[in-house]
């Protein structure tokens, strides 16, 4: 795929998600990042700012298969992966395939479901296959989580550990709409251009495939990172670790995210090379779930985003 290609199919892309998800445009290019980056999202937003539907939509326009699992307390490892049934015409067990035999998978309210049900996914989410009755089953090459987080309901939820949050490359956060946009929904809602209506009929055209996705992901590879910039990543993330507010902070893996975040953004910029600018704005949301504060700070009201903020002012910019 050519570098007028890859421009190309980023603007086709946020356009034909643009008429279904109304605002947001922040979140739709972290999302189409995690997706060309080969990466996992968990996506944190009130009931109601369009998280299912804003995957819905990422399915359609690349053309790729959608699943979606709700999460709950008695949900079972085995409702996620598949089991083997015994087959008595064929004398023979055949495996009944779970939800997570997709392309994009939607892990609604992820945190409804204990350790036990969460932990199925990480092996899919690393290696991309999945091990039943000691079997291994590939998934596809672009198997990509979305999972969804309330952030103001924790009762009845199951924290997801640090080691699963570590597999998510961003954290978006999904806000309500504007003024403006929230009156422009309101208003297609009472027509026949409601986002679901939208979404369901033919105005949403594929812009890719699942087989271009790959060379996507190649092209990404040429846009230009210098070697400074490499070591200004490395060094950011490293302070993380030394910042005296912060119990746990960053590892390795943030820096992998932070590299392959910042080259993806620069392209959604319409640039060949990665500037500080993409570095630090992708910084958030790939630090934000990875920080632990310590507890006396946390009381005294400071934030991970203040800390993350502080650490990019503190660490020099290579010119």
């Amino acid at each position: 795929m050519s570098a007028d290609r890859l421009k190309d199919v980023l603007a086709k892309a946020r356009a034909e998600i643009a008429k279904v998800v109304i605002g947001q445009k922040s979140v739709v290019d972290m999302a189409l990042i995690t997706i060309f980056t080969g990466n996992h999202a968990l996506v944190e937003g009130v009931p109601g700012v369009a998280k299912t539907l804003l995957v819905r939509a990422l399915g359609k326009v690349l053309d790729c298969d959608t699943q979606r699992i709700q999460f709950t307390p008695d949900l079972m490892p085995a409702d996620i992966l598949g089991t083997n049934v015994f087959n008595m015409k064929e004398n023979a067990f055949i495996l009944i395939k779970g939800p997570v035999f997709t392309t994009f998978l939607l892990a609604d309210e992820i945190n409804r479901a204990p350790a036990k049900t969460q932990s199925a996914l990480l092996q899919a989410m690393q290696e991309r296959r999945v091990t039943i009755d000691r079997e291994t089953y590939p998934l596809s090459p672009h198997f990509t989580v979305f999972a969804t987080q309330n952030p103001i309901e924790y009762e009845g939820t199951y924290p997801l550990p640090e080691a699963q949050k570590d597999r998510f490359m961003f954290k978006i956060p999904m806000k309500c709409p504007e003024p403006d946009e929230e009156l422009t929904l309101a208003r297609r809602m009472l027509g026949d251009d409601s986002p679901e209506a939208v979404l369901a009929g033919d105005q949403v055209q594929p812009v890719i495939g699942p087989h271009e996705l790959a060379a996507l992901r190649q092209e990404l590879k040429s846009v230009t990172i210098r070697e400074e910039l490499i070591g200004y990543i490395v060094n950011v993330v490293r302070e993380t670790r030394k910042t005296s507010s912060v119990l746990i902070g960053a590892g390795p893996r943030a820096t992998q995210a932070l590299i392959a975040a910042s080259r993806a953004c620069a392209a959604l910029q319409d640039r060949d090379f990665v500037s500080p600018d993409d570095i630090k704005d992708m910084a958030a949301p790939v630090f934000v779930h990875r920080l632990i504060l310590r507890p006396e700070f946390e009381i005294e009201g400071l934030t991970v985003e203040e800390v993350i903020q502080q650490i990019l002012r503190e660490v020099a910019v290579p010119r």
